[in-house]
C-alpha cells in the first residue's frame, strides 16, 4: 500500500526518528559509514579488494607500455571515467524510483559538499524500495566494470580497475544510508523528501 507523506504525521502509527537537511549530509554520511557493522565491513572490504585489483593490474603492466600511455589511462580511470559515471550512477537511482511509482523525481548537486543526489519529492519510500534505490548503481556498475576488467587487455585492465575502486568510494553515501537502515533494522522505516526545502525525513512505524 502506497503511503502519502501526510499520513506519516499520524503519531498513533508513526514516529519521526530523523530529519536531516541536505546541507548536513556529509556529517551524516561520515558518521554512518564509520560505524562498525557487517554492512560497513562489507563496504570497506570491497574497497580494499578493488584497490588490490587495481594495484595488481598496475604492477602487471609495468614496463610493457610507454609511460605516457600509462599516465593517460591513470587519468582516465581516476578522473575522466568517475566524472562521466556520475549521470549514469544517478540515472540508476532514478530508474528504480520511477518503477516503484515515484513521479516528481529530481536530480541535484551540492558542489560545496561534492554531493550528487536523487530525490523523489514527497514520495514515501518503504524500507525495501529505499534499499533497492540505494544499492542499484553500485551493483550494476560494479558487475559491468568487473566483467570488462577481466575481458579487456592491458592498459584497460588498469584504468577500469582503478575506476572500479574510485566508483566504489563514490558509493559511500549510499552505503551510509543503507547502514542507517541496517543499524535500525528492528524498525520499519519509511522516508520521504521535501525537495523544495531540501530536507529528508525518516519515520518509524509504531
Amino acid at each position: 500500500m502506497t503511503l502519502h507523506a501526510e499520513e506519516l504525521d499520524d503519531q498513533t502509527r508513526f514516529r519521526q526518528i530523523l530529519a536531516i537537511s541536505y546541507h548536513d549530509l556529509v556529517p551524516f554520511i561520515l558518521n554512518n559509514i564509520m560505524k562498525k557493522t557487517g554492512l560497513t565491513l562489507f563496504f570497506w572490504s570491497i574497497c580494499i579488494l578493488y584497490l588490490g585489483m587495481a594495484v595488481t593490474n598496475r604492477l602487471n603492466i609495468a614496463g610493457h607500455f610507454p609511460v605516457s600511455n600509462v599516465l593517460v589511462h591513470s587519468f582516465l580511470g581516476s578522473i575522466i571515467l568517475p566524472i562521466l559515471s556520475i549521470p549514469v550512477h544517478e540515472t540508476l537511482h532514478v530508474i528504480p524510483y520511477s518503477i516503484s511509482g515515484a513521479k516528481n523525481i529530481r536530480v541535484g548537486m551540492d558542489l560545496k559538499q561534492f554531493l550528487f543526489y536523487v530525490t523523489a519529492h514527497k514520495y514515501v519510500a518503504s524500507p525495501r524500495q529505499f534499499r533497492i534505490v540505494a544499492v542499484t548503481p553500485f551493483i550494476i556498475i560494479s558487475v559491468i566494470i568487473t566483467l570488462l576488467v577481466f575481458l579487456l587487455p592491458g592498459l584497460w585492465k588498469w584504468s577500469l580497475s582503478l575506476f572500479l575502486f574510485v566508483h566504489t568510494t563514490m558509493c559511500a553515501g549510499d552505503f551510509a544510508l543503507l547502514n542507517f537502515y541496517f543499524i535500525n533494522r528492528d524498525k520499519k522505516i519509511y522516508t520521504w523528501d521535501d525537495a523544495d526545502k531540501k530536507e529528508a525525513y525518516f519515520y518509524e512505524k509504531i
